[in-house]
């Protein structure tokens, strides 16, 4: 069992989670999507908490895609006051925690307030060393792949100095490691448009409780499942032995 930190050399040194299900939890329940919301804005509190005992030193979660510009705006309304307030009630714990807060993805096109607030958070927190947490918020991989090359091209880089690492410079997540686990709630088994370049050899997780009830026994179980796995990354199991 994932008892305490010492094991952590078992555990992902980047976690990403993509938190889903939260309108199929409030509608389960006979109550507004919105209410959904709200319990998986306050669920994120348990899994940043957990993650912070467990010392795992990365945590990117997809709060908000490119592509739910598309839901009601009613709904996007919510999400968004929602971040808002997430930002002002969990600021003391980043800052008690040592947990620094970064935004993957074009924040430059979310609403004034939230933009604010977001710059405020990341300002007061952009020294604390502890654990990363990302927020990918209006992101999508595949935008983040043509703002990376889009960089690349008005950088004027030459054909020999694209590489493979030269491309992750340019991405949201630069001098971060990419995700060695990636964790998905509701059931649903899709990447759905996350962390595509980052993930390529990301140790895939689909847990099948809805984000809001994802707490820390479900964390812990994923965790498990991941710590058991055999990571290869090209290699047969003949060479990893060796």
């Amino acid at each position: 069992m994932l008892e305490k930190p010492s094991v952590s050399a078992l555990l992902p040194r980047h976690l990403a989670i993509i938190m889903d299900g939260n309108g199929r939890w409030a509608q389960a329940r006979g109550l507004a999507r919105s209410e959904g919301h709200r319990a998986g804005a306050e669920n994120v509190r348990t899994i940043v908490t957990e993650c912070r005992k467990l010392e795992i030193a990365y945590l990117t979660l997809y709060a908000f895609s490119t592509e739910n510009w598309k839901r009601p705006q009613a709904e996007i309304s919510v999400l968004f006051s929602l971040l808002s307030d997430f930002l002002q009630r969990e600021l003391p714990l980043l800052r008690e925690q040592n947990i620094r807060l970064k935004t993957i993805g074009c924040v430059e096109d979310l609403p004034f307030a939230q933009r604010t607030a977001l710059a405020h958070a990341l300002r007061a927190t952009k020294d604390n060393t502890a654990m990363t947490l990302n927020l990918a918020l209006n992101y999508g991989g595949r935008s983040e792949l043509v703002q990376a090359v889009r960089a690349i091209v008005r950088e004027g880089l030459s054909e020999e100095a694209i590489t493979e690492e030269s491309l992750a410079e340019h991405l949201y997540t630069a001098g971060q490691p990419d995700p060695d686990c990636v964790i998905r709630t509701s059931g649903e088994q899709r990447l759905s448009n996350y962390l595509l370049y980052q993930s390529a050899y990301s140790e895939l997780i689909f847990s099948p409780a809805f984000w809001p009830d994802f707490g820390a026994a479900e964390l812990r179980a994923a965790l498990e499942e991941y710590a058991g796995r055999k990571r290869r990354f090209g290699r047969t199991q003949e060479q990893i032995a060796n």
